[in-house]
């Protein structure tokens, strides 16, 4: 109680002695709990003390309430990457993205150093056309230096009423930085698209994981069977530069391909609440024809649960380059006042019991960025969740209905088709696995 006597400011006495009376143990007779109390004693020192400097020596007067916010902001974003106390703004923010329809350049992104780095741009959106990579760093936003700015502050600037304009300046490796400009749209996400390559063969590409994302893919499976007149020989999925999104949807893509019940993925924290298993139904929609899905650097989150489950169930062959490694699970919890707080509370296993986290998912057989007509391997910077400081981004999925999202597939132009169709045919991911499937094809006969 000494300690407390030394510090005059009323406000700080009330929440330091709210704080002691929630930390302190219920009973200090062992020498263990003793221990505690002193090392809890010696870093509320240290706290106060820098608190107190702060209020006597800084340049300006700054007000309690933007101190302790400053605290806490602190506290949380120095636990991992993914954890963050999130201000009214900001929670009002993380809101508007999860309704799908938002003001932006679509890019998910995380914090690198100094700098905000681009995990994968979204399909179809203007950082996608404008040629944003992966692996991507933005060092400037519209003239501003991104280097002391929080993760939601970047995106607070980014964000923006569609039609306006920005510029982002990037540094890619073996490259000098250069400058992007970019007008906002509304970003509506369309998570699956799907074509017939050749006959027999069908590629599906989905984008990120929202909760109607597996009926969506069962639709897109189904016209594919339609168009090939009969059911597919093989299937290529496209998880590259898919960031995640929902639990749930991956849950329910890993079901479509799974013909017997079994673990896709399961989480463990440290309460009850945040340990649970997910497990497959009878029912495989190709009926066991061979499969193919590709990934990158960019796939993280619920694209590594669905390539993890299919590679640990033999089901799929897994083929591309170690995936991000973003294997752990944030929850949202509304504070007063407005307040939120994104907080990490469990990570994710494969059916074989592989943590995702920081390791990604290996392929079984590993490609190279090659670029057909040049030969020459992309220049994307390789970035990964162990790559992140204090590491253990969609993350908001669309709450589009189903029946939204296909009316928005089927406004698309046939010309678009086609030019998507040609993009695929350059794809060097893509020959490896229709060359790969044509064999597995083979030998199943």
């Amino acid at each position: 109680m000494i300690l407390l006597n030394k510090f005059k400011n009323s406000t700080l006495l009330v929440i330091i002695t709210a704080f002691f009376v929630l930390s302190a143990p219920a009973s200090a007779d062992s020498n263990k709990e003793k221990e505690k109390l002193e090392a809890f004693f010696k870093d509320l020192k240290a706290f106060t003390v820098t608190y107190s400097k702060i209020k006597g020596l800084y340049v300006e007067e700054i007000d309690n309430k933007k101190l302790f916010t400053n605290a806490i902001k602190g506290m949380v974003s120095g636990l991992d990457p993914h954890s963050v106390y999130l201000e009214p703004k900001e929670q009002k923010t993380l809101l508007e993205s999860a309704s799908g329809k938002f003001g932006g350049l679509g890019i998910v992104i995380t914090k690198k150093d100094d700098a905000i780095q681009v995990i994968s741009p979204i399909d179809d959106t203007p950082a996608y056309r404008a040629g944003i990579q992966a692996g991507d760093k933005i060092i400037k936003i519209d003239g501003k230096l991104v280097r002391g700015m929080t993760l939601e502050e970047g995106v607070s600037l980014m964000r923006g009423k569609a039609g306006t304009n920005i510029s982002i300046t990037i540094l890619r490796k073996n490259a000098k930085p250069f400058v992007v400009k970019i007008t906002r749209e509304i970003i509506t996400i369309v998570s699956v698209k799907g074509f017939l390559l050749e006959d027999g063969i069908g590629y599906v590409r989905i984008s990120s994981f929202q909760s109607p994302t597996a009926n969506l893919l069962e639709k897109t499976i189904q016209r594919l069977k339609e168009e090939n007149d009969g059911d597919l020989n093989s299937l290529i999925l496209d998880l590259r530069n898919n960031p995640g999104g929902v639990l749930n949807g991956a849950v329910d893509v890993s079901n479509l391909f799974l013909d017997d019940k079994g673990i896709i993925v399961y989480t463990k924290g440290r309460i009850p609440g945040s340990n649970a298993k997910f497990i497959s139904d009878a029912g495989d929609i190709l009926d066991n024809s061979p499969m193919v899905v590709l990934i990158n650097k960019g796939s993280a989150s619920a694209s590594e649960i669905v390539a993890g489950a299919l590679q640990d169930h033999k089901r799929a062959i897994i083929m591309g380059s170690t995936s991000f490694g973003k294997g752990s699970v944030q929850t949202i919890l509304a504070l007063k006042g407005g307040y939120g707080l994104k907080i990490t509370t469990a990570r994710y296993y494969t059916p074989n019991d592989r943590s995702i986290q920081a390791k990604g998912i290996e392929p079984d057989i590993k490609l190279k960025n090659i670029k057909l007509g040049d030969e020459k391997e992309d220049s994307i910077t390789e970035t990964s969740e162990s790559d992140l400081e204090g590491h253990l981004e969609i993350e908001d999925p669309t709450k589009l209905s189903t029946k939204e999202i296909l009316n928005a597939q089927e406004s698309k132009k046939s010309e678009e088709n086609k030019k998507a169709l040609d993009r695929l045919e350059k794809d060097y991911f893509i020959l490896q696995a229709r060359n790969l499937l044509k064999a597995l094809t083979v030998l199943k006969k």
